[in-house]
């Protein structure tokens, strides 16, 4: 079932993960590397956009609010509603690092720093 917006209300993950995120000037910032589920609530916690490195090499990872990827079917991803300059002050860190205390520290991080409205 569609939302107001026009998007699914489910989505397989395997179809999130290697989706393009762009910026707010329309410059491809990276892509969707993983979601993280809060199984406690039956929520996402929060999407893993990896960017800034080359090949893998220096890529650091952005837990990024889900509610702040938005599809756009004419891009092909999801644009977030930040700057350049944003996302690269945003809390980085490695896959390992944002999954430790069950991803509570990042989640928090992510959540405090784009001023999004908290689902739990």
């Amino acid at each position: 079932m569609p939302t107001g917006t026009g998007h699914t209300t489910a989505i397989r993950a395997s179809r999130v993960i290697g989706t393009p995120v762009y910026n707010t000037a329309g410059d491809q910032i990276g892509e969707v590397e993983d979601v993280m589920l809060d199984k406690t609530t039956n929520n996402i916690m929060f999407g893993v956009v990896g960017f800034g490195g080359f090949l893998g090499v220096g890529e650091k990872y952005h837990p990024i609010p889900w509610a702040s990827l938005n599809f756009e079917k004419d891009k092909g991803g999801y644009v977030v509603p930040y700057t350049k300059e944003q996302l690269e002050q945003a809390p980085k860190d490695s896959l390992h690092e944002l999954t430790e205390n069950d991803g509570l520290g990042a989640r928090d991080a992510a959540y405090d720093y784009y001023k999004a409205e908290r689902y739990w």
